[in-house]
């Protein structure tokens, strides 16, 4: 470059390095502090992930409605106490719905709660949280595991096609109640788990291309989601909700000094007497359903059989240590319906699963892996956030004002009452679990029963098992969402399907509560 040119390419620099400095002040400390206010600025906004406040919006959107609802004046009838709680319930549900955080740390929120917001004791909390339904639901679960743990999947298969035969519609009959037969003793999610592999294996023999079994797979899916939700209100190791309930007629409304409320004692066997009749009579419906809903590609599955059967004979006969495994869940089954008034359900299913461990059918690693924990403390905590709400008077508070809502329409007591109790609890259960969904509701709708002059029983009924009504979403139990997993289903299969299922099984519940179970005298 010439002499002159670079003069031009200096002078050109120096001025627009003096510009840049011109704004700049004088004060070389001046200018120090700006650069390290600069830094320090860069490194907090490093440290701040604006993503996860996105991700917890909903954490920070419950914990301000909270801090709203506890400002806000005492309505006339409820205590201060009574608003707390109702506030922390209202916390609550919205992160069972929304989930911004994992479900067991409401539970542990809850627990701080009542001693914190609440001013009780930490111990007599601890000791609200571990009731005989607290253990029967961790006991439920342990053997869940020990039972899956034997791995009898293909075996079952086999046993429901030679019942049934080779005809599509008969086979998902078959697969609907034996899924129902075991749900209802040791629960939808643990069955649904074990049939899951049943479904696919017919599948896959059938067709290994996907679209050309995607009504048939929809078929048999569904058959062991719905056999499962259908039948989870059949016995109270059916399902976590029904433990709850049983909790809460005791808890509310049993005094050792009084016979007459010797009937809110239900167990084991008194619950099959007034639920399990409704699983039988949905059974077929779950069947004519699924196959107006979904028409299968295949009428006969005679090809998949074929193979099944090969595979089975593969394995080999039954081994001792499997019939042994069955002989130790029939014996825990005989306890639960003879021996469960005295030593209690959650006993007996503890008992089952050290019997499992003790035979060596099933290791500790298993359990202690296999079991969510997290799920007995929410369920744990749930039930004493329902105990407070009645001892603070907020469930009758909600209660009278929720049966003075209905009034104007008619519906503050009878069979108004009950299905209107039956819609909201299906609305609730479609969003979070159906354990949650009882935990929540009952306090509430069985002090509305005494308001409105109803049985305590029948509402019981009639909210536990609307809270099995779940088949409009993916979430909204256990068995769905372990279905879905497969791949074969779409969420819009369950809103097809699912509203049909509701609203037959709301119908056939209100007509069972209301010319069935006054037979039995509740």
């Amino acid at each position: 470059m010439p002499a002159a040119g670079q003069d031009v390419a200096l002078a050109q620099l120096s001025l627009v390095h003096n510009s840049l400095r011109a704004h700049l002040p004088s004060s070389p400390w001046s200018i120090k502090l700006r650069r390290r206010g600069y830094q320090r600025f860069l490194i907090l906004a490093s440290q701040i992930n604006l993503y996860y406040f996105w991700e917890k919006r909903w954490f920070f959107v419950a914990i301000a409605l909270g801090a709203v609802m506890l400002t806000l004046p005492l309505p006339d009838g409820l205590t201060r106490e009574g608003l707390i709680v109702l506030t922390m319930s209202m916390v609550a549900t919205v992160l069972f719905v929304t989930e911004p955080v994992p479900l067991p740390t409401v539970a542990l929120l809850i627990v701080v709660g009542q001693v914190v917001l609440l001013g009780l004791d930490s111990t007599a909390v601890a000791k609200s949280l571990m009731t005989d339904s607290v253990l029967f639901i961790m006991g439920s679960l342990m053997l869940a595991v020990a039972v899956v743990k034997q791995k009898l999947d293909k075996r079952l298969a086999w046993f429901i096609v030679r019942l049934t035969g080779t005809k599509t519609s008969r086979i998902c009959f078959g697969i609907s109640a034996v899924s129902g037969v075991l749900a209802s003793f040791i629960g939808e999610h643990t069955v649904a788990a074990m049939m899951l592999p049943v479904g696919i294996t017919l599948i896959t023999l059938t067709s290994d291309d996907p679209k050309k079994v995607r009504n048939l797979a929809a078929v048999l899916l569904f058959s062991i989601s719905y056999g499962c939700s259908v039948a989870g209100i059949g016995t109270p190791s059916g399902g976590a909700r029904n433990a709850i309930m049983i909790g809460y007629w005791k808890e509310f409304f049993y005094d050792p000094a009084n016979p007459e409320t010797h009937k809110f004692l239900i167990d084991y066997v008194n619950w099959i007497v007034h639920a399990y009749p409704m699983f039988l009579i949905q059974l077929p419906l779950v069947t004519a359903v699924l196959l107006f809903t979904f028409k299968p590609e295949y009428d006969n599955l005679t090809r998949a059989v074929a193979r099944l059967r090969a595979q089975v004979n593969e394995e080999g006969p039954m081994r001792p240590v499997d019939w042994f495994a069955i002989l130790i869940f029939a014996v825990i089954l005989g306890g639960w319906i003879f021996g469960s008034g005295t030593l209690g359900m959650g006993t007996i299913a503890l008992l089952g699963a050290a019997a499992f461990l003790i035979a060596g059918l099933v290791l500790w690693e298993d359990l202690n892996s296999g079991v969510n924990w997290g799920v007995v403390l929410l369920y744990a905590a749930a039930i004493s956030l329902g105990v407070q709400m009645k001892n603070t008077g907020a469930a009758q508070w909600v209660a009278e004002s929720f049966i003075a809502m209905l009034a104007p329409i008619g519906a503050d007591s009878g069979f108004g009452l009950w299905a209107s109790i039956s819609v909201l609890t299906t609305a609730v259960t479609n969003t979070m679990s159906n354990g949650a969904a009882v935990a929540v509701l009952g306090p509430i709708v069985l002090k509305a029963a005494v308001v409105a002059g109803e049985s305590p029983i029948i509402i019981g009924f009639v909210t536990a098992v609307s809270s099995a009504f779940a088949y409009l979403t993916v979430v909204g139990t256990p068995a769905c969402t372990i279905v879905y997993a497969s791949g074969y289903l779409k969420t819009t299969d369950f809103l097809t399907v699912g509203w049909r299922m509701a609203v037959l099984s709301t119908v056939l519940m209100l007509l069972i509560a209301a010319l069935y179970w006054p037979l039995l005298g509740v």
